[in-house]
């Protein structure tokens, strides 16, 4: 019969030698699973000790073997309810059996216990270690991170209290520009000078004279205020050492004080007064206003609404009076200019008709001494010079008597306005070149060219009706007697075309400026010493 011992699988506790399961023995269900295949019972060779006999058919023990007394919840049954390790059963059998197998199996488990202590000591050394690391390095990257927040709250400190003291500074700026600015006043007259002679006037009367008589009326009214104690104001309880009599005294001295630099102020603004500046000398005058009142706010004092208006009223009447004078003025030297146009042209008319005189009494005297003498060809010819000194006599005297007559007159200076400025005048001189002459004179660098002369009855509507289509691109918008226009001589012609019509007889385009051109070709091909020496005399 062959013998056959119990096989644990990997992983299960071996059993003592000879041990048989009983019938109703189950492995521990906390072992590992037999591997396929595995064979529970092996055979081996005859021992009494450590055998049995089972029958190949059944399979069933056909022997027995000594083992242990069996045990509850012993080492191959069931786990007690108190959980008691197995390596302490282990223990507890291999100290009953103290087997060979016994103490092979209590110093492996020494062993394993010892490596299991090893390993863990090295695990926790190791854990150890590497949590002391850990922490180390945490602590720098937190002392780190504590110097960068530290260093970042000491910036940030320095930058908001930098911001603050900059707001500070530009808080202390605004309220001291804001103070400054309450207390200049507006001289800027730039804009003002560019209106000059588009003045509008406050007080609309119709000559100098009125505006002297409206203002030494006034004048008289503002005394009249100042006498009656009209002009300011001032607190009435006012005491000094409990004396109100006192107090009364000290309020009127330093209301007359306060009068006086006010008055001074518009006396003043009076004196320096231009048309183009009263709105800043009145605006100084409400300044010196205002910083009397402030001065004077512990007793109450103030210029009177009444008192300040009447000379803000002085001052605009005063402008008033010197532009109407200034007007008057100019108006004044227009009408002589025009005088000592009309008085040259009657010169020239005159001298034109004794001239005429002069000549038909000698052609009348030869006349005469050709009709003694009988000669019929000479008398023929002199007859014809006679008819046309007489017909020449005749556009004289018509030329004396319409006023309207004259010349209209297209001329250009390139070199002093450039190339699309021209000047549409007309004259009533028998030679309009002589006019033209004249205004080449000194004032301009360069002769003036002639584009056109256009002789009519009524050259006076002629001009106004070119000056009427050139109004938009006038040079000088406030004064209309500067006759000069932003347009080409091409631009001209076209509309003397439509108001001229046959008077247009000829019209040079292109200027001549031969003054001008000359000295552009004398600077282009200078020589070295005109260059060096000659360009710091000459003025153009």
């Amino acid at each position: 019969m062959t013998a056959y011992r119990f096989n644990p699988p990997p992983g299960w506790p071996v059993p003592p030698p000879g041990w048989v399961p009983p019938p109703d023995w189950r492995p521990d269900p906390s072992w590992p699973p037999m591997p396929a295949g595995w064979q529970l019972w092996v055979p081996v060779a005859d021992s009494p000790a450590d055998t049995l006999a089972v029958g190949p058919a059944t399979g069933t023990a056909a022997g027995t073997a000594v083992v242990p007394p069996p045990r509850k919840g012993g080492l191959f049954g069931r786990r007690r309810a108190d959980a008691t390790s197995e390596a302490e059963e282990l223990r507890a059998w291999i100290t009953r059996t103290q087997g060979l197998d016994a103490a092979r199996v209590a110093g492996l488990v020494r062993q394993v216990e010892a490596e299991a202590a090893a390993l863990r000591e090295r695990a926790l050394a190791e854990a150890t270690e590497e949590a002391e690391g850990i922490v180390r390095d945490a602590r720098e990257t937190a002392k780190e991170i504590l110097g960068d927040a530290r260093r970042t709250a000491k910036e940030t400190d320095r930058i908001r209290k930098e911001a603050d003291r900059l707001r500070k500074e530009v808080f202390d700026a605004e309220r001291r520009l804001a103070e400054l600015q309450s207390r200049i006043v507006n001289a800027d007259e730039t804009a003002l000078l560019q209106e000059v002679g588009i003045y509008a006037y406050r007080h609309a009367l119709h000559d100098a004279l009125a505006y002297r008589s409206r203002l030494e009326t006034l004048q008289s009214e503002i005394k009249a205020l100042a006498r009656a104690g009209r002009a300011v104001q001032a607190a009435t309880d006012w005491t000094v050492n409990g004396s109100k009599r006192e107090g009364q005294k000290m309020v009127r001295d330093f209301s007359k004080l306060m009068l006086r630099a006010y008055n001074a102020e518009a006396d003043y603004a009076v004196r320096s007064m231009r048309p183009h500046r009263l709105n800043s000398l009145v605006d100084r005058l409400y300044k010196s206003r205002e910083t009397i009142a402030k001065l004077g706010a512990t007793m109450h004092i103030r210029i009177t609404d009444e008192y300040h208006n009447a000379r803000v009223r002085e001052l605009e009447l005063t402008a008033d009076f010197l532009q109407k004078k200034e007007e008057e003025k100019e108006a004044q030297r227009e009408e002589r200019a025009r005088q000592r146009e009309e008085a040259a042209v009657q010169r020239e008319l005159e001298r034109q008709r004794e001239k005429l005189d002069k000549e038909f009494s000698h052609y009348q005297a030869a006349l005469e001494r050709l009709r003694d003498r009988g000669d019929e060809a000479g008398i023929a010819e002199l007859e014809a010079k006679l008819a046309e000194i007489e017909d020449a006599l005749q556009d004289v005297e018509s030329r004396r008597a319409n006023i309207r007559a004259g010349y209209v007159y297209v001329i250009s200076n390139i070199g002093a306005f450039g190339d699309r400025v021209v000047k549409i005048g007309m004259t009533r001189r028998l030679e309009p070149l002589e006019r033209i002459h004249e205004l080449s004179g000194a004032a301009v660098p360069f002769r003036f060219d002639v584009h056109a002369l256009i002789f009519s009855n009524d050259a006076v509507g002629l001009e106004t009706e070119l000056h009427r289509h050139f109004a938009a691109q006038r040079v000088n918008k406030v004064n209309n007697r500067k006759e000069f226009f932003y347009a080409t001589p091409a631009e001209v012609r076209d509309a003397l075309q439509r108001f001229a019509g046959q008077h247009l007889i000829e019209f040079t385009e292109e200027p001549q400026a031969l003054e001008w051109r000359a000295g552009r070709h004398s600077d282009d091909a200078g020589t070295p010493a005109a260059g060096a020496g000659g360009a710091a005399g000459r003025t153009t």
